[in-house]
């Protein structure tokens, strides 16, 4: 006879039949992870926790993967970001450095004095066109570089004219053609006649 009381007994019951229920769930999932389980519970917790292990191993090499394609593309998209601005800009130094002749021109023509009211009106059309022209250079980082009466700056000056002798510092006392600056980079140094301060 059974030595164990009716409560024992459904306890023992419940045990077998949620081992048979555990059981039944690693029937069911062997069958869908293709991982032939041994009969033998210790044999199988072994197979499954290496399993487990192999599909960490992988999944760890996925995501290394996965983060190097992702710092790739981080790298191309900045390196592309690069080349367009640079490509950018250097499209807009070449077009500012071919305007720079027609900002001479307009320059020249601004020492002429007017000796007709018909000149007048030439000379002041031609100042409300020049100043559209500058206005749009100036969006693109355009800026004249003063001179006059500046001390000699190498790096902003091109000097044509020097005094042969004397002392002291050379300052800019004629500009000879205007110097730009282009977004805060020398592109043409203004010419300019010196002498000592």
């Amino acid at each position: 006879m059974n030595d164990h009381t009716p409560d024992e007994q459904t306890d023992e019951v419940g045990a077998t039949n949620e081992g048979e229920v555990v059981e039944a769930e690693l029937v069911a999932t062997t069958d869908s992870t293709g991982i032939e389980v041994p009969d033998d519970p210790d044999e199988a917790v072994e197979v499954l926790m290496t399993a487990l292990m192999e599909a960490r191993g992988e999944s760890e090499s996925y995501l290394d993967d996965l983060q190097r394609v992702a710092a790739d593309f981080d790298n191309y998209r900045k390196r592309v970001q690069r080349e367009q601005a640079d490509l950018v800009a250097g499209s807009t130094k070449r077009l500012v450095l071919e305007l720079l002749a027609v900002l001479d021109s307009y320059d020249i023509a601004f020492t002429h004095e007017a000796q007709s009211p018909s000149e007048e009106k030439l000379l002041t059309g031609m100042r409300s066109t020049y100043q559209l022209l500058f206005d749009t250079l100036a969006k693109e980082g355009l800026a004249p570089i003063d001179s006059l009466g500046e001390p000699f700056d190498p790096e902003l000056h091109e000097a044509v004219q020097a005094p042969t002798d004397g002392e002291g510092k050379l300052v800019v006392t004629t500009e000879l053609r205007r110097g730009y600056t282009l977004a805060g980079k020398v592109v043409r140094p203004t010419l300019v006649a010196v002498d000592h301060a």
